[in-house]
């Protein structure tokens, strides 16, 4: 039903924080499908959180821009998430972002809400395998 790569994106995103894999595995499936725009801005998420863990605010705050930009095409529910609420997070993001110089804040990690109990379930399992295979 989900695309192995959109269920390691997930995996990397919501419980690895790996946003160096997230952008990995998505711009493989991002290729795959034909360089699918929502595919794309959760990408450029991933990206943007990666640039500010590693003090990059600048550019981390373009991308969390490209992706909202991206993503508000989509309905608040797809692919087993809650894209509205990544993309009102995201602003939150932006917001801080720009005034960063003024008022400096930590990094922090956003968290893409999973809908489909399915989706959840088979990223379990998915979660299981990569761990075996550690």
């Amino acid at each position: 039903m989900y695309d192995r790569l959109y269920i390691q994106f997930l995996i990397h995103f919501n419980w690895n924080r790996d946003y160096y894999e997230c952008h990995e595995v998505m711009e493989e499936l991002w290729l795959e499908e034909g360089r699918n725009p929502l595919y794309q801005g959760l990408l450029q998420i991933a990206v943007g959180l990666y640039h500010f863990e590693n003090g990059n605010v600048t550019g981390s705050r373009k991308l969390f821009t490209a992706g909202i930009e991206k993503l508000i095409q989509y309905p608040d529910l797809i692919l087993g998430i809650n894209l509205g609420q990544l993309v009102r997070e995201a602003r939150q993001y932006v917001s801080q972002l720009e005034c960063w110089e003024q008022a400096p804040f930590p990094f922090y990690h956003v968290t893409i809400q999973i809908e489909d109990t399915e989706l959840l379930e088979v990223m379990t399992e998915v979660q299981s395998m990569m761990e075996e295979f550690k």
